[in-house]
């Protein structure tokens, strides 16, 4: 007896994938120009690593805001209405003339993301069965990870040969192209199973503890990867010894260990969602925390930049349906976008507190520690977050039991 096809996935879903490609290119590109940027805006280094900073606190600062100005639009439109924004925002990142005007221009851009990613994961997971959802969701963030192997590297590459301002009038034609698959695939009414909420009636979801944990455990665990990643840069140059031009392969090793690291959570929470964030959480863990003893090995640096991607992504859809688990009812527009902003949350406090062990503390070869710490963290609000669930139960019982 031959066994059923797997039903193929909608085209709607590669659309979503476009336009996290684009996002993902925007928000992580910059890392690979952090040097280029300094030099040309006369700024530090540090200065110019705010950049990341402020995009990240633009996605946390925008993602309830843009929920609740699109909440009442049918999500398609909203959608295109963000990849505009994305659009606009990297062209004006290409026009800055100073650091200041690239620094607002990076969190006009930032604005866009957290609310596409948000309505992007309630529509990927209404498109798809049950049993799938996080597949769906994991499909989706394909598109930042593909950003990473291919996007940041080849942005990378045209700083260093063509300016910054190159990279970023590329990935402006990016968000036209995105634009017009999203206009082109994404159906009307984009799996919106419910009515839509009004933006008081989504801010219930805030009430709830175990949203608010799972909220934490995001913010926690990626402040952990971005703690190291925010100055890998710098750490493969001054530390391993690699040339600046070796910079951009090794980040391909980063993009291909996240690329499967985002697959693999994907099925993993599909099978059993609690087990698939304490697993992924514990290997991001040792993963950042093993990274310190083979920061000075080529061959163990580009091997563990690899399991950082890998295990940072692994985690993301775990975390995301948990969020959207706890979320329920009519709260998931706002609780997904939420989640979005807490990823990007993370990476500022990531940023934040790598750059303070490395001013103020051991230097930049504890990063790795100050991440794996992060991590544990998170692990810890998962636990408390079971702990709280458990004690729950028994309050729901009758009396009599």
């Amino acid at each position: 007896m031959s066994t059923p096809a797997t039903p193929r996935l909608p085209k709607a879903l590669y659309a979503l994938t476009a336009g996290a490609f684009g996002i993902g290119t925007t928000e992580f590109v910059i890392m690979g120009l952090l040097l280029q940027v300094a030099a040309d805006l006369h700024v530090t280094i540090a200065s110019a690593g705010l950049l990341i900073s402020g995009y990240a606190l633009g996605v946390f600062a925008g993602a309830p805001l843009l929920t609740a100005a699109t909440g009442r639009l049918p999500r398609k439109t909203a959608l295109l209405m963000l990849m505009l924004v994305f659009t606009a925002g990297n062209l004006a990142c290409a026009l800055a003339p100073g650091y200041g005007w690239l620094m607002a221009a990076r969190v006009l851009t930032s604005l866009a993301h957290g609310t596409f990613f948000g309505i992007g994961s309630v529509v990927a997971t209404n498109l798809v069965p049950a049993d799938r959802k996080a597949s769906a969701i994991s499909l989706m963030f394909t598109g930042l990870t593909v950003a990473t192997l291919l996007g940041v590297p080849a942005g990378a590459w045209l700083g260093l040969h063509f300016g910054w301002r190159a990279t970023f009038w590329a990935v402006a034609a990016i968000g036209v192209v995105a634009t017009v698959v999203v206009w082109r695939w994404v159906p009307k009414d984009a799996g919106h199973d419910e009515a839509p909420a009004s933006f008081r009636g989504e801010l219930g979801v805030l009430k709830k503890p175990q949203v608010l944990l799972a909220l934490l455990a995001t913010v926690f665990g990626f402040g952990g990867v971005f703690t190291v990643y925010t100055f890998i840069q710098p750490i493969l140059t001054r530390i391993t010894g690699f040339s600046d031009a070796a910079v951009s392969p090794i980040l391909l090793v980063f993009g291909a260990g996240m690329i499967l690291g985002n697959l693999v959570g994907g099925r993993l929470a599909d099978r059993r969602l609690l087990p698939a964030t304490f697993g992924t959480l514990v290997a991001l863990a040792l993963v950042l925390g093993a990274m310190t003893f083979v920061l000075e090995s080529p061959v163990g640096a580009v091997l563990f930049t690899g399991l950082m991607g890998f295990a940072a992504f692994a985690t993301v859809s775990p975390l995301q349906m948990r969020v959207l688990e706890k979320a329920e009812g009519q709260g998931k527009n706002l609780a997904s976008s939420l989640n979005i902003a807490a990823f990007n949350l993370g990476n500022a406090v990531g940023a934040w507190l790598g750059g303070a062990v490395i001013d103020h503390g051991p230097g930049l070869g504890a990063v790795t520690w100050a991440g794996a710490a992060m991590t544990v963290l998170s692990l810890a609000v998962v636990a408390a977050s079971v702990r709280l669930e458990r004690r729950a139960v028994p309050a729901r019982r009758p009396a009599y039991l």
